[in-house]
């Protein structure tokens, strides 16, 4: 049986740091930046525009192509308004599952990883191992898309990247893409005594809304992936404000929306039919100006085909727990970007545990993936 005693105490470090998207991650990243300098990495630190925040790459064997780089990011998803049964930012052990927030989403491979490095830093390496950790990917991969253009200088041509997202350890060979979009209605402020007499931008917006109900049927009769279980490209309206009081006619009105498109179709296709519609929809209106669509955050999907040779590898490193596909994004589209080979791996299950109160990983993922790591290492 594997021994994670050195992954648990990396872990219960880990938790204890409540790096929480909104807040900076700047104390874990400097003790794991020491980790890795211990055991003899090359690190870079890539800071965020502001500087509040940071990323790393971290390198160690020799300077040539190949190996596997290890992909992780750092923040978690707030605890607000949630009841945990136990305390959230320090690891619980009971047994067969550990809890705290991050665990499964995504410390837990982080941990691993780093278990990995100080193991990597005592051996001679045949091939070079790398870790790419990120920060503010629960925000819509934001750091990631930020670390981009060092990340592309720094790292090389890995064989294989492996993004640590809970996936039970199945190798995830896809998800879908991901656009978040601000739509503003335009109306005519006026006394609501004499509504009728002025354009609202509520109704407006509820004529959007009607109109991207039906693009919904359009897309889920279009292209699909049988391997998801929504099969289709997604739109989504998750907020809706406007109007200022009772008694005045909204002369304004915002909408929150996303879509998840297959990676197979590109953002802007669907984006161009969210905006027919808000033209199709503003021409019913000439008294007022247009809908405006305005890209908020983009993420690219992902999408190897499960036959190439990466994915048998990926999944001879993991253990063979089989192929699938992620019903959530994550980071792997912006390696892909890079032409880089890149699946998703990880312990923990999203449904089960993601974003959840009590989140917590089973042990027995955790070992299977530090077994992982172990393949990794003499690879």
């Amino acid at each position: 049986m594997t021994d994670i005693t050195r992954t648990l105490e990396i872990l219960d470090r880990l938790i204890a740091f409540p790096t929480v998207s909104r807040d900076s991650n700047l104390d874990l990243i400097d003790w794991v930046q020491n980790l890795l300098q211990t055991a003899e990495f090359d690190v870079t630190r890539i800071w965020s525009p502001d500087c509040t925040k940071a990323g790393l790459f971290a390198r160690i064997g020799p300077g040539v192509d190949g190996g596997v780089c290890l992909s992780a990011h750092t923040d978690v998803v707030p605890v607000d308004g949630q009841v945990w049964t136990r305390p959230p930012f320090q690891l619980t052990d009971e047994g067969a599952r550990v809890y705290g927030r991050g665990t499964t989403d995504m410390k837990g491979f982080l941990a691993s990883a780093l278990a990995l490095a100080e193991r990597a830093g005592e051996t001679p390496l045949s091939a070079p191992l790398s870790l790419s950790i990120s920060y503010d990917e629960e925000i819509g991969c934001v750091g990631i898309r930020h670390m981009m253009p060092d990340l592309k200088q720094l790292i090389g041509n890995p064989r294989l990247v492996i993004v640590g997202e809970p996936s039970s350890m199945q190798v995830a060979t896809g998800h879908k893409g991901k656009a978040a979009l601000k739509v503003t209605c335009h109306g005519q402020a006026g006394h609501s005594a004499l509504a009728p007499q002025f354009v609202s931008a509520i109704h407006i917006a509820a004529d959007f809304v009607q109109q991207t109900r039906r693009l919904q049927n359009q897309l889920a009769a279009g292209p699909c992936d049988d391997a998801y279980s929504l099969p289709y490209s997604t739109v989504h309206i998750g907020k809706i404000t406007g109007g200022r009081a009772l008694n005045i006619v909204p002369d304004t009105a915002q909408l929150d929306m996303e879509f998840r498109h297959l990676a197979q179709i590109p953002v802007q296709d669907i984006q161009s039919q969210i905006e027919a519609v808000a033209h199709q929809v503003s021409r019913a209106y000439p008294s007022v100006p247009p809908i405006t669509v305005e890209a908020i955050n983009t993420y690219p999907g992902l999408h190897i085909d499960a036959s190439d040779k990466c994915v048998a590898w990926a999944d001879s490193l993991a253990g063979h727990f089989g192929i699938t596909k992620a019903p959530f994004g994550t980071e792997a589209g912006f390696f892909t970007g890079l032409g880089l080979k890149t699946v998703v791996i990880g312990p923990g299950d999203m449904a089960t545990d993601g974003h959840k109160p009590d989140e917590g990983l089973n042990k027995t993922e955790l070992r299977a993936c530090d077994a992982m790591m172990d393949n990794i290492l003499v690879s």
